[in-house]
């Protein structure tokens, strides 16, 4: 039954517009995304000319933009899903179609279909690899990556290359080892084994002096030879979700990073 007082639903009086808010893009955190996405296309364009060197440096800055887009969002509270999507779509042409494509155009297309085979068995494991991160989010354990995450991959390949161009060795002299490089940081991705997120570390939180001092050190050990320093690094990385694997394996401990909730049925199948 109406009181009778000047108010309209949800008491709101009589006299006052409520505009409801547009909806509309965030820019700030999508120009980061927009960046690591030219950053992508510019390797593959680079990889056509024969300039190798800047298609990996373009893979390289566009893994730093994409680290950068989320926390923007974060500290800003401009999250939003089309981010997400869009991020998702950077990540594909970033780190999933242009690594390929680099390492096919510097040495794979001299193996013949065994070539285009890796190149694509990388490309749809990073699609893939996507997809799945999408869909189990809200069932993952943020500590942890559940495969080798594509930023990754795609620095294992392109760090590779810049690496064999920094020492002078042509794409067809490595072609085999390229092909293996490929294949792994490909499958790696869609594997089950844990790779350290590095999401639990509070960088608001003040830290001892000797934490500056070791962050400075670690910038001066990586200028001493970016290409090598880079890919060593990565390759360590590539390589801690096997060892953190078998370690839990050998204590008896469970290793699969998706939790134990089932609250969702269709969730029930993921819980192996």
């Amino acid at each position: 039954m109406h009181d009778g007082s000047d108010s309209l639903p949800g008491d709101i009086p009589v006299g006052i517009v409520v505009r409801k808010r547009r909806k509309g893009i965030y820019i700030l955190p999508n120009l980061f995304t927009l960046a690591a996405l030219f950053g992508g296309f510019y390797a593959v364009v680079m990889a056509m000319n024969g300039r190798f060197d800047l298609a990996a440096a373009g893979v390289f800055t566009a893994m730093v933009l994409d680290s950068l887009d989320g926390r923007v969002a974060r500290m800003t509270n401009t999250q939003s899903a089309f981010g997400e999507q869009m991020d998702s779509l950077s990540d594909m042409v970033s780190f999933g179609a242009a690594p390929a494509l680099i390492a096919y155009e510097w040495a794979l297309k001299g193996l013949g279909r065994w070539g285009w085979v890796a190149a694509f068995v990388y490309c749809a494991c990073a699609a893939l690899r996507l997809a799945r991160f999408n869909v189990n989010t809200g069932v993952v354990d943020k500590r942890y990556f559940q495969g080798l995450p594509s930023p990754a991959a795609a620095a294992l390949v392109a760090g590779f290359i810049w690496v064999m161009n920094d020492l002078e060795v042509k794409g067809y002299e490595v072609a085999w080892v390229m092909f293996a490089v490929a294949l792994y940081a490909g499958l790696t991705m869609v594997t089950n084994v844990p790779f350290y997120s590095f999401k639990d570390l509070q960088m608001k939180k003040s830290v001892p002096f000797a934490v500056i001092v070791l962050i400075a050190l670690g910038i001066a050990v990586i200028n001493i030879h970016p290409p090598i320093v880079l890919f060593g690094l990565f390759v360590v990385y590539g390589l801690s979700g096997y060892a953190v694997y078998g370690w839990r394996k050998a204590k008896g401990q469970r290793t699969s990073v998706i939790s134990t909730s089932t609250d969702e049925p269709e969730e029930s199948g993921l819980h192996r």
